[in-house]
């Protein structure tokens, strides 16, 4: 814990010694009124510190590969070796609850819900502990990828050299992206793709002043990795396709987007069950045992499982396959089909186990692995039957884009960094088809990519036009109007037209004995009775009313009561709190206040 507190004294030492240079030359650029020119360096800031800790991370994930084993193996404790999986989920927790308080939110998920609810504002212990959870995870054998801890990481350190720095909200978000976006590119070596990656998924709206500082930070993050960390992902040895192979990226196109649909539900599924109560100790031991057993019988589960594309791209195929099956009497080339459909079916289940059960890691690297062996399956099958001789490192290549394009819904992202990755653009055209038609796959049966469905779930959507963004920051307590006069069923007539002079609504509810609303009068309603004084103490307020068909609750989301608005030809719409009355929400208010917020958040410049 000593060494803790030093290394934490040391951090914030450094920080504040930074960001006091930083204010400095803030300074300085506001006194010449080129505040645009500063927030353009500060994204250079943000991409150098995002590729260094990228690299930081990648150096613990290989220490954690390496020495665990070495140590275990020293110390004639190698049997522990098959449940190292489990061991980085718990070290992964003890992390947590010991140096960080039991405080962390996993997931891009999580940076799209501090965009659109938290003002982009990330705490700043979440840059360390995703870095040491992840590490211990991934590099333990946890079957996830590290994109969405450094896209955490790097967002973070955007926010808060933004929230430092006094920045808006609006270029504090831009801050954060650039983060993310140095991050995938530190990650990849694709400054493109990680510029992408921001726009597709985590900015609300595109303008043309956003790609400056989103280029510099990717390509600032990518000259630093490049520089600290030798190596590459892949090396992909791709040639140009043929017509007649189009019909097959077609049906690969349509395979990307069913496998996509199966991952966002796998995903879901597994997340929602481990979010039931239980003991998170135990809930580790449960999930990382399943885990262990998985990565047992299927070794190419182990990790983010780029090993296995390597593999299979070197055509090195009975490497995926387990020891047990060389005794199986069957055709090797079944075999192999059989294993690889068995390694696509279960890669997001050792995904989602490894994530849900308390470990750190992401999506994409799995989402590339199954799109690799996807690719492959179709045209290792296509060639097995005789149909054609398709090129597998083509399908493999364009099988990790589709999956991907899919499973986020950014057809683009998976374009870039698939073309990135490879060195070329000889296949975008292939490219092009397999991502737009499993996005569009994906898109018609699963509204919601991987990160935005568990938003959805809870009331918060993600819209990316700025327009409907805006009115998240909208609360729907804060433009309920409560000055109507209320009325009972049995009032008469004479008692409403009392009450007329000294209202300043033509809509009156109608309230029960439990203030619950039950019908609404309008001054239309009572225009044929008001020159009629003799039916004034006849007719009843129940007799003219009409019933409440429609109301919200104050608790529910701000884009229902947008649907509502934009379904209904209504102008009022009642507001309750526990079935009682409220009040109500007008339409011109909510897009009046949706405008002024709109309004004012155009006319941030920093």
């Amino acid at each position: 814990m000593k060494i803790n507190i030093k290394l934490t004294n040391i951090f914030e030492i450094v920080r504040k010694y930074s960001i006091s240079l930083l204010v400095t030359l803030q300074n300085y650029f506001t006194s010449k009124n080129d505040l645009k020119s500063f927030v353009v360096i500060i994204s250079i800031v943000v991409g150098i510190i995002s590729g260094l800790l990228a690299v930081v991370l990648k150096k613990l994930v290989h220490f954690f590969q390496y020495e665990p084993a070495y140590y275990l193996n020293k110390y004639n404790l190698s049997f522990l070796l098959p449940i190292t999986p489990l061991i980085g989920i718990l070290l992964s927790i003890l992390i947590i609850n010991i140096f960080f308080k039991g405080q962390i939110t996993k997931g891009i998920a999580n940076i799209i819900y501090v965009i659109t609810r938290k003002r982009s504002d990330i705490p700043r212990h979440k840059i360390l502990s995703h870095l040491f959870t992840s590490a211990v995870t991934i590099g333990m054998g946890g079957s996830a990828g590290l994109e969405a801890p450094i896209v955490a990481i790097g967002g973070a350190i955007g926010s808060n050299i933004g929230k430092d720095l006094k920045f808006t909200y609006k270029t504090r978000t831009l801050l954060l992206a650039c983060g993310s976006a140095a991050g995938i590119a530190a990650v990849f070596n694709c400054p493109i793709a990680g510029v992408i990656f921001a726009l597709e998924v985590l900015l609300p709206e595109i303008t043309i002043s956003s790609f400056i500082p989103l280029l510099l930070a990717s390509a600032s993050s990518t000259v630093i990795s490049k520089f600290l960390y030798e190596g590459q992902l892949f090396y992909f040895v791709t040639e140009g396709w043929h017509f007649y192979a189009l019909p097959y990226y077609l049906l690969l196109g349509a395979f990307c987007g069913l496998v996509s649909i199966y991952i966002i539900k796998v995903t879901m599924y597994l997340e929602l069950l481990f979010t039931k109560p239980m003991n998170q100790y135990l809930k580790a031991v449960i999930g990382g045992t399943i885990l262990c057993g998985m990565l047992f019988l299927f070794p190419p589960l182990y990790g983010e499982g780029y090993s296995g594309i390597v593999s299979l791209l070197n055509g090195n195929y009975n490497n995926l396959l387990p020891n047990y099956t060389f005794g199986f009497p069957l055709d090797r080339n079944l075999i192999i089909i059989f294993f690889i459909a068995i390694f696509i079916f279960l890669k997001p289940v050792a995904a989602s186990l490894t994530i849900s059960s308390g470990g750190n890691g992401g999506i994409i690297a799995p989402s590339l692995f199954i799109g690799a062996f996807t690719g492959f399956l179709l045209a290792f099958g296509v060639n097995f039957a005789g149909f054609a001789g398709l090129n597998l490192a083509n399908f493999i290549v364009v099988g990790m884009a589709g999956v991907l394009s899919g499973v986020l819904h950014a057809p683009l992202t998976g374009i870039f960094l698939i073309a990135e990755i490879t060195g070329g653009y000889v296949l975008i055209v292939p490219l092009m088809i397999v991502t737009a038609l499993s996005y569009a796959i994906s898109k018609h049966f699963n509204k919601y990519s991987v990160y935005t469905s568990a938003l959805a779930k809870k009331g918060i959507e993600f819209r990316p036009e700025r327009e409907k963004y805006s009115f998240q920051e909208l609360n729907l307590e804060s433009i309920i109007e409560n000055n109507f006069t209320t009325l009972v069923p049995n009032m008469t007539l004479g008692d409403l037209i009392k009450k007329l002079q000294y209202s300043k609504r033509n809509i009156f509810p109608v309230l029960n004995e439990s203030e619950e609303i039950i019908g609404i009068v309008t001054i239309d309603d009572i225009r044929e009775y008001m020159l009629d004084t003799e039916v004034y103490n006849i007719v009843l307020i129940n007799e003219i009313m009409s019933p409440v068909t429609l109301y919200l609750d104050v608790s529910s989301n701000i884009n229902e009561l947008f649907e509502i608005f934009s379904l209904y030809d209504i102008w009022a719409l009642p507001i309750t709190k526990n079935n009682k009355y409220l009040g109500f929400v007008s339409k011109s208010s909510f897009f009046n206040k949706y405008l002024a917020n709109l309004n004012s958040g155009n006319k941030e410049e920093i």
